[in-house]
């Protein structure tokens, strides 16, 4: 079983033993993603996030942070997402010590000095172009905007190019001193370690400043009113996401949908797959995935298809859509979809990253752990009268969305693609 505990200044520790690996990843999760951001700030969290690694007091610059982990073979890395940033280091069990000493400092000590940060700007504002000029990245950016609108959840987290050049030191600081708070900061220790000396670890490691969070994240209001984005881009191949509004992380049905979107294109026996890619050979790339927030969601199948076909494709994702609505499914695909599902968890919590990962989310976002048999249950649990529903409920031709990109102008006649 995972263990949790709360040390003296706030901040839990969620410890977990994996005795079939040799590595033990150290990961931290802190309440700081680009939600918490107004139009000012925007980007910041994600520029914060490349300067925890610039450099602090034991490990003093870039150099020395790659080095401590290099040296013993180790891996680390950071993200920025819409609800938290997270920094880890995985390394073999014998030196778990050292990943809580470099993540301890960075996070601790950093400190986020002018020259540090003018030059990292040229990084972030290259990050920033290649993800305008790839549009497999692009294109699920732009679908959450057209779901959420102009608001937090609606942005991206890479941000303007006015913070990229225009951000301080003391916005970096301020910012720190508002969110990296104990109260605001989970830290998971999974692997091949004992809880107990997990903890302990951790809490001679991370002697964090006292404070409390500043402040919370502005609730979702209402949904964005477009229908359709499109970007005129020469591409040879024609970028779509169709799709609808989802569910939060907290609703009764979030596995319900999760299940929705395996059936219709979680792998190479979903639907879209079979219907659109092998049947028609309209696309190379084709799949349907959730992204669930605090208090809202997407489903959407993203593909990438022939330029001249592009009608035909997004009509062929419609009328997948449209069948499992209408015509249903039965017991058999229902089991398949649960099992890959399951049979995925499993697979992924083989790796002591992706376990934490797991434990330390629960923890921060829902001040619980949910364990795998727990979610398991849920999975378990869905009916076909579950999935009827749930279908029946999200698949409205009104709530229907479509981005394109690719070498189109017209975006009135993609508008009127959007039927079933």
């Amino acid at each position: 079983m995972f263990k949790k505990t709360t040390l003296d200044n706030g901040l839990r520790v969620v410890t977990k033993k994996l005795d079939g690996t040799k590595a033990v990843t150290v990961l931290v999760l802190v309440g700081a993603g680009s939600r918490y951001e107004d139009q000012k700030i925007r980007g910041l969290s994600h520029f914060l996030e490349h300067m925890f690694f610039k450099g602090a007091e034991r490990y003093k610059n870039t150099k020395e942070v790659s080095e401590a982990i290099d040296n013993v073979g180790g891996e680390f890395n950071a993200f920025t997402g819409k609800e938290y940033a997270g920094y880890y280091v995985k390394v073999a069990s014998e030196n778990a010590v050292v990943a809580c000493d470099v993540l301890s400092d960075m996070l601790i000590h950093a400190k986020f000095e002018q020259g540090e940060i003018d030059k990292e700007r040229g990084v972030i504002l290259e990050e920033y172009n290649m993800y305008q000029d790839t549009p497999m990245y692009q294109i699920g950016w732009k679908f959450e905007s057209l779901v959420f609108g102009d608001q937090p959840l609606g942005w991206d987290q890479i941000g303007t190019k006015e913070l990229i050049r225009g951000v301080m030191h003391k916005d970096f600081v301020e910012y720190k001193e508002k969110l990296y708070t104990p109260d605001n900061t989970v830290i998971a220790v999974v692997g091949n370690i004992d809880n107990d000396d997990a903890v302990k670890m951790v809490q001679k490691h991370f002697k964090l400043s006292e404070g409390e969070k500043a402040f919370e994240f502005e609730g979702l209001k209402e949904l964005g009113s477009e229908k359709v984005y499109l970007r005129d881009k020469q591409t040879e191949q024609a970028h779509i996401a169709v799709g609808f509004p989802g569910y939060s992380e907290v609703h009764e049905d979030h596995w319900v949908l999760k299940l929705v979107s395996v059936i219709l294109g979680g792998n190479m026996s979903s639907r879209m797959f079979l219907g659109v890619r092998e049947a028609k050979g309209l696309a190379y790339y084709i799949h349907t995935s959730t992204d669930n927030y605090m208090d809202g969601g997407v489903l959407v199948t993203n593909a990438g298809v022939d330029l001249k076909r592009v009608d035909e494709a997004i009509k062929g994702i419609i009328e997948e859509y449209r069948m499992l609505r209408d015509d249903g499914l039965d017991e058999a695909e229902l089991r398949k979809a649960k099992a890959y599902l399951k049979g995925k968890m499993v697979l992924n919590l083989e790796d002591s990253e992706e376990y934490a990962h797991l434990l330390g989310k629960y923890e921060l976002l829902h001040n619980s752990v949910k364990s795998p048999e727990e979610i398991m249950k849920l999975i378990d649990s869905v009916k076909i009268a579950d999935i009827k529903r749930v279908c029946e409920d999200r698949f409205v031709e009104g709530a229907m969305k479509l981005a394109v990109i690719g070498p189109f102008e017209d975006k009135g006649h993609f508008e009127g693609l959007l039927k079933f």
